[in-house]
């Protein structure tokens, strides 16, 4: 008990890691698979990185974090499988898109293998697939109250850059700040794609033939940079409302000079730490909280930015 305790209380800074990130294995052999929907080129996971890693290295387990390079939910439907193969105590694995991907995880349960869904999906879905809880923030829920912000500030119509598209989660945040302000999605939802370049025109190209947009909501860094450098490009940069979903440098800097008004802050270092912190204690001592746990919405604005700056990117 002494040495669990003395884990807990070391300061370790982590660096990102590469896709088959791994620790040292414990003495009691506990191993635990992350494995997400990002592809590689979605640098915002980085703090998902260092979240397992270091509780990796707190707990004394192993550690893994596995995802489709390109961000095929039919490969991460495979590589689900492939983890629940190689005998786990745990898997820790978002939920992107229910129809692709519950049945690889309901084999793994009934495999043996304890699952904890992180990030994407919803408490409901995680009971229906059989895993021990849900760690994450309701994407729907926190679109809808970045909605009914944004309709408090006054604003009525907008554009959400969807970056991810094929993930019916960012849909889903898309969907809800239009029912949270009272209108209809419709067109105000583009696909942008992932090539920065490729954002920055859409962007332009909306806001050009609908200049009466009253807002924008990036899903994260990588709709939201490519943005703001549109932003900066049409000189609309502060006249117009911007929110955001998730943090980056970038973001950072555009909540500190006022071009961003908000971002919502899912705290992805805790969707990845606490569920190996979870489960760990779970097969060692029998011990499971009693609910799921939501690692979100929070509202980020320029003020109290102290904390966030410091971290950006790393663990928030």
């Amino acid at each position: 008990m002494t040495s669990i305790f003395k884990t807990f209380m070391l300061a370790t800074t982590v660096a990102a890691v590469p896709m088959m990130l791994a620790t040292t294995a414990s003495a009691e052999g506990e191993k635990y698979i992350l494995v997400s929907h990002a592809p590689d080129s979605d640098s915002w996971w980085n703090t998902i990185k260092n979240g397992i890693a270091l509780a990796g290295e707190q707990m004394n387990v192993e550690v893994e974090y596995r995802n489709p390079p390109t961000g095929d939910l039919a490969d991460m439907a495979r590589i689900i499988e492939q983890a629940a193969a190689s005998g786990p105590n745990g898997i820790i694995t978002t939920l992107s898109d229910y129809d692709v991907l519950s049945g690889p995880i309901k084999a793994a349960v009934d495999s043996g293998v304890d699952v904890i869904i992180m990030n994407s999906g919803t408490p409901d879905q995680a009971r229906e697939v059989g895993a021990l809880m849900y760690v994450g923030q309701p994407e729907y829920d926190a679109g809808h109250a970045a909605g009914m912000r944004a309709k408090a500030d006054g604003v009525g119509s907008f554009l959400c850059v969807n970056h991810y598209i094929s993930s019916p989660s960012s849909t889903e945040r898309c969907q809800g700040f239009a029912d949270g302000l009272g209108v209809d999605l419709g067109d105000q939802m583009i696909d942008s794609g992932q090539d920065p370049a490729e954002i920055k025109n859409r962007v332009l190209a909306y806001l050009n033939t609908n200049p009466e947009t009253d807002a924008i909501l990036t899903l994260g860094p990588t709709s939201a940079d490519p943005t703001l450098l549109a932003l900066d490009e049409n000189g609309m940069a502060g006249d117009i409302y911007f929110g955001t979903f998730d943090l980056g440098e970038e973001i950072v800097k555009g909540l500190k000079s006022g071009v961003i008004n908000w971002g919502i802050d899912q705290q992805p270092f805790l969707q990845a730490y606490l569920p190996v912190v979870v489960l760990t204690n779970y097969h060692r001592y029998g011990v499971l909280p009693g609910n799921n746990i939501n690692s979100g919405p929070g509202f980020v604005t320029k003020d109290g930015l102290e904390k966030v700056e410091e971290f950006a990117g790393e663990y928030r």
